[in-house]
């Protein structure tokens, strides 16, 4: 089970590593906790009056496309975007919004949804959200919420009969070894890197050189990922910093998706691991 804020996450955090499970015969469920509304329309060629008018169906049907390329599974929780505040100081955010449900009322759906479905492993992100986006921290908190109660029989009586994951990983896929090892690939085949900007301005943070524990080998995917990404035509430039990188170059510098084990139920061997299933198998 993988715990999304957003349509389009699914696709640009941990897709390939979903498209291979499912090659293997793995049931796998993306659980978006909101409907993109608040969203802003990121592909110029997008960019007109017609689309605006119908974003939130469009972001819905782009959905669908990218979860029959993934070939997966998909739910909603059915809680409405925040939007991403920006201002100084920023506004607030709107009443009803996911990142002000409280984090008890918001992890019920989840909780529900996990003892259904019985995923033996879940993924979300980290507790910065990967990026500062209120619905993504919320999604982080919803998600540890729904991950230790979904076990307990006196927590959530009515959400069905208790199911307890036995792992639950964050998503590490912008961290720096990643980007770069790909920016000096791309210097050295002599292409601009679409990551100098990005990298010049890092604040590095001592612990995050040891928060990948697992690195999940899925390069034959990479195309399914990329395919599934541009499934979201509202949210995504092709033309963009994320197509700027030959995909044979992303197989050769770093042929994973990468991973933290944030919780586990089970003994965890030698790190790091090669398969969100290890200890499970």
């Amino acid at each position: 089970m993988a715990v999304h804020a957003h349509p389009d996450d699914e696709s640009s955090k941990g897709a390939a590593t979903m498209a291979r499970y499912v090659a293997e015969g793995v049931d796998v469920l993306v659980v978006t906790c909101t409907g993109g509304e608040a969203g802003s329309v990121l592909n110029p060629a997008m960019d007109r009056p017609d689309v605006w008018a119908r974003l939130p169906e469009l972001r819905r049907e782009e959905m669908g496309r990218a979860r029959e390329i993934l070939g997966v599974r998909q739910t909603w929780l059915g809680f409405v975007d925040s939007g991403f505040p920006e201002g100084d100081p920023p506004p607030p955010l709107p009443e009803g919004c996911f990142a002000l449900v409280p984090i008890e009322v918001a992890a019920e759906p989840l909780v529900r949804a996990v003892r259904e479905f019985q995923p033996q492993v879940m993924t979300t992100y980290d507790e910065r959200g990967g990026y500062p986006h209120p619905d993504h921290v919320r999604c982080h908190e919803v998600s540890i919420a729904a991950f230790e109660a979904a076990g307990d029989p006196r927590r959530y009586p009515d959400a069905g009969r208790p199911w307890q994951p036995l792992k639950l990983y964050y998503h590490m896929t912008f961290h720096k070894a990643r980007l770069v090892a790909l920016h000096e690939a791309m210097l050295a085949r002599g292409l601009e890197s679409p990551y100098s900007d990005w990298l010049s301005a890092w604040q590095d943070r001592p612990e995050d050189r040891h928060r990948v524990t697992t690195r999940v080998p899925c390069a034959d995917y990479f195309p399914t990922r990329d395919q599934a990404l541009l499934a979201h035509a509202t949210q995504v430039d092709p033309h963009g910093r994320w197509f700027s990188v030959p995909l044979d170059l992303q197989q050769q510098v770093w042929p994973s998706e990468d991973y933290q084990l944030a919780r586990s139920f089970v003994e965890v061997g030698s790190l790091p691991e090669d398969d969100l299933f290890a200890g499970i198998r």
